[in-house]
């Protein structure tokens, strides 16, 4: 029996050390492959763009996604700046004669959608066609593809043309049936994020701010493809708020398309737009393949720098993950480069919800030190909202598209007392031993007395003074006057432009200009990206256990993982927060 357990241990270490050095030589594999293989592109070729995976801001460092690996969802990804970057390069390389949109669903936030649409758009003024396809369009996918020459739907497809909505999650009567109290502190009418925690329904404000700032970015996106297709905006919003498309011949009525065909026709369409003939290969190049060509790239000599700060993610305290904004890092980041003698400009890019008031707090104070002495520029993505903010509004300008979600100028707070749950529920009873009344302060097992709730709502107005009073600074309005758009509410960036909470529409390169031109480098100057990223095998080792927990719940729970994911968020909620009321999803 020994021996067995001997032969089975030794084998169980064999197949362990043998899978690590696999996978050390597939990392090898693929590092010597994506740095030494240059791809090369064949003439009459063709980018096609699939977007079938999330994008984020920036491109992950996973040498093991050419190899289709994905480990730690260091391969699960595709960064804007890499596809912004490659059309850019498609634009001028002769040997690509157009785009191919090969798409369904994209999975990404409205400002970086603008941001490709707005590519694609330049691209064509070469002369050069975009062709899409879908056998199943969702509104986001729709909006790219309507830039496109020619648009062509499945004859059993479907084009989601019906308008945006929010859908609310209410945690009110789980909470009842838990005995659970949450004890609520805010500022803000409009400050709607601990709503699911007392209430059953949205109340009036809520309701109303949702309203407001669905149909700005509604109206302002049905406006681009009314221009796109050709189409009067009112006949086009009646097509929306009818349902008038229910199928393909109806979007090809409503000239939302141009074409009823298959996969293969519109195949056939690019053969005959570039003269391939049906017996010959059509050379489609994918982007995880073109944004490795080389050419195209920044270069030069100049030592002037515009360093790029990309935030993105909800805002932590402490040093945060790739994922997150970590106040100490951020700060650190662009402490950094206000100190970089060769650093003339900062653009601060920010893809955030908020979090955190004090991780907010202290990159604003460095944010501050940096317009003392170089241009600091913000860029919003997709959203930059509550402790996004906060990070922006003490920028020299703010630079947001139309449909950026912001605003959110406020504070909340929430403590639960599981007293109840634990006593009822559980049969567990909780006794407290002080040297003080306040020494517990804040817990959760027991309620808080009227004098400790009077405490904690008094430091959460303290902040939203502080918050108002450094965003009125920041704007150059009194803090009256700025609380007139504060007070929670959420605004699009059409909305914010209008209450001067935004400078400029535009995205990240027109951030960049602006920041060259306030340093007097505007055709002397290269870019630096920060903050600095964890190298690819600190990001693998660091992320497997976690992304094989999170796959693992996410396989179990099916349906329900939406809802554990709420649950999850709202359970890591500590300290005083600046934070979106709700995550914002239109498809």
């Amino acid at each position: 029996m020994l021996n067995f357990l001997k032969y089975v241990l030794a084998t169980i270490l064999g197949l362990l050390v043998f899978s690590f050095l696999s996978i050390l030589i597939l990392i090898g594999i693929a590092a010597s492959a994506g740095s030494d293989d240059e791809v090369k592109v064949a003439e009459n070729s063709v980018l096609e763009l699939k977007f079938d995976r999330p994008i984020t801001e920036r491109d992950p460092q996973n040498p093991l996604a050419e190899l289709g690996f994905s480990f730690g969802g260091l391969s699960s990804t595709d960064g804007l700046d890499q596809i912004k970057a490659s059309i850019r390069r498609a634009k001028n390389d002769e040997n690509i004669e157009g785009i191919f949109l090969n798409m369904t669903f994209v999975d990404a936030g409205m400002g970086k959608l603008e941001e490709i649409r707005n590519e694609l758009i330049d691209f064509k003024k070469s002369g050069k066609f975009v062709v899409s396809y879908t056998d199943l369009s969702t509104e986001k996918a729709y909006y790219l593809a309507s830039v496109a020459d020619k648009i062509y739907l499945n004859p059993m497809g479907t084009i989601e043309f019906n308008g945006m909505s929010s859908e609310l999650i209410f945690f009110k009567r789980l909470l009842d049936k838990l005995n659970i109290e949450a004890q609520i502190f805010k500022v803000g009418t409009y400050k709607s994020a601990v709503e699911p925690f007392f209430l059953e329904k949205a109340s009036e404000a809520n309701r109303e701010q949702l309203n407001s700032f669905l149909n700005s970015i509604n109206n302002y996106q049905l406006q681009q493809i009314a221009k796109a297709r050709g189409i009067q905006l009112a006949a086009l919003k009646e097509v929306q708020d009818n349902l008038l498309v229910r199928d393909p011949k109806d979007a090809l009525k409503y000239k939302l398309i141009t074409d009823v065909g298959y996969y293969d026709e519109a195949l056939s369409y690019i053969r005959e737009r570039i003269g391939v003939e049906e017996k010959d290969d059509l050379e489609l190049i994918e982007f995880s393949k073109y944004k490795k060509v080389r050419g195209g790239e920044e270069t030069g000599s100049s030592k002037n720098r515009i360093a790029v700060i990309y935030a993105e993610g909800d805002i932590v305290d402490g040093e945060g993950a790739d994922d997150n904004i970590g106040g100490t890092r951020f700060a650190e980041a662009i402490r950094k480069a206000r100190l970089d003698e060769n650093v003339k400009a900062v653009v601060l890019r920010i893809s955030s919800p908020g979090g955190s008031a004090l991780a907010s707090d202290i990159i604003w104070r460095e944010v501050q030190l940096t317009k003392k002495v170089k241009p600091i520029i913000a860029s919003m993505s997709d959203l930059a909202a509550s402790g996004g903010y906060y990070m922006a509004m003490g920028c020299d300008t703010i630079v947001a598209h139309p449909n950026t979600i912001t605003g959110s100028i406020g504070v909340f707070g929430v403590i639960p007392n599981i007293q109840g749950f634990l006593n009822e529920k559980l049969g567990v009873t909780v006794d407290h031993v002080s040297t003080g009344k306040f020494a517990d302060m804040p817990t959760i097992t027991r309620p808080m007395t009227e004098q400790e709730k009077e405490i904690m709502q008094n430091q959460i107005n303290q902040i939203y003074d502080t918050f108002t009073s450094k965003a009125a600074q920041g704007r150059d309005m009194s803090q009256d006057q700025l609380k007139e758009y504060a007070s929670g509410r959420v605004w699009s960036g059409a909305e914010a432009k209008e209450r001067n909470l935004v400078d400029v529409f535009g995205g990240l390169e027109e951030a960049i200009a602006i920041a060259a031109k306030k340093a007097g480098v505007e055709d002397d100057y290269r870019l630096k990206t920060l903050p600095a990223r964890k190298s690819f095998m600190e990001e693998f080792f660091g992320g497997m256990s976690a992304q094989a927990k999170e796959q693992a719940i996410k396989a179990e729970m099916g349906e329900l993982y939406p809802f554990y994911k709420l649950y999850q968020k709202a359970a890591h909620i500590t300290g005083a927060q600046a934070r979106m009321p709700y995550d914002l999803v239109v498809q």
